[in-house]
């Protein structure tokens, strides 16, 4: 059993060393963690983008309607939802955002 033993203790492969499998699953992992927050990353800015727009189209009505009485402005209801948003609610995507013009 000793001898076993001893023979494992003296093997030179490097795969037989503790740590080397240990850093290669740690190096995995923060390599696939990268393209994942950078996924993240480019999905947030879409989503702040599609906020601003939403907010300025919000301001635009807002202000058509205090100046010209209540006009509708380029198929957008008051509230910043465009016109066929309401009509057919399939042209919402996923948690309610408007597709890309």
């Amino acid at each position: 059993m000793e001898l076993a033993a001893a023979a494992a203790a003296k093997s030179p492969s490097a795969w037989d060393q503790p740590g080397t499998l240990g850093f290669l699953v740690v190096f995995g992992m923060a390599i696939v963690l990268y393209f994942v927050f950078r996924s993240l990353a480019r999905h947030l800015r879409k989503i702040n983008e599609a906020a601003r727009l939403e907010v300025a189209q919000a301001e635009a009505v807002q202000t058509a309607a205090v100046l010209g009485g209540g006009a509708q402005l380029d198929g957008v209801q008051p509230g910043g939802i465009p016109a066929d948003a309401v009509q057919n609610p399939s042209v919402r995507g996923s948690l309610g955002q408007r597709p890309q013009a």
